[in-house]
């Protein structure tokens, strides 16, 4: 029985969006485009999405239906409103470094979790470790909790808050 070309072209290319992605960083990283740099380019981005397929959704898996419009918009408003806290950020810890009286007050703040896709998580987790002056260090999904340690904080409960109004909430609404 002959089996469909996109089938086993499927097996090879897992995610062609991926591997060519691969292939071109490694050869910017390599600043060279010799045959070895091609030939090692090529493997590089056929063999690591087939090591992490089992961590990617198949680009032909059914995606639930939903307002389009209304994911792009929140989308770009958590983009925004990280981008101005990774500002806001910066200057908080480089004044906090530089000034010599700072006194900064580390603590660990646990965030409960209420979305439950894992790609929203780990995305929140990498909000939050982005953001200079706090670092997500345990995502416990039996707990539903994100550790974060933060450089300056006078007051946990109220920063777990303001990291689900600000990240999690959008990640929500945009993962579903």
């Amino acid at each position: 029985m002959k089996q469909d070309p996109q089938v086993r072209a499927g097996r090879w290319f897992t995610h062609p969006l991926l591997s060519v992605l691969l292939a071109a960083v490694w050869l910017l990283l390599q600043q060279s485009v010799t045959l070895p740099q091609l030939i090692a380019a090529a493997l590089i981005g056929l063999a690591v999405p087939r090591l992490v397929r089992g961590f990617l959704r198949p680009a032909t898996a059914p995606r639930p239906q939903r307002s389009a419009l209304r994911v792009v918009g929140a989308a770009v408003r958590l983009v925004v409103v990280v981008l101005w806290d990774i500002v806001a950020a910066n200057l908080t810890v480089a004044r906090i470094v530089l000034w010599p009286g700072s006194r900064p007050r580390p603590a660990w703040v646990r965030v409960p979790l209420s979305v439950e896709d894992p790609l929203a998580i780990v995305l929140l987790a990498a909000i939050i470790t982005t953001t200079p002056g706090t670092v997500s260090c345990v995502v416990d999904e039996a707990g539903r909790e994100i550790l974060v340690h933060a450089l300056d904080c006078d007051d946990a409960a109220a920063m777990a808050a303001q990291i689900k109004a600000r990240y999690e909430e959008p990640l929500q609404e945009v993962f579903g």
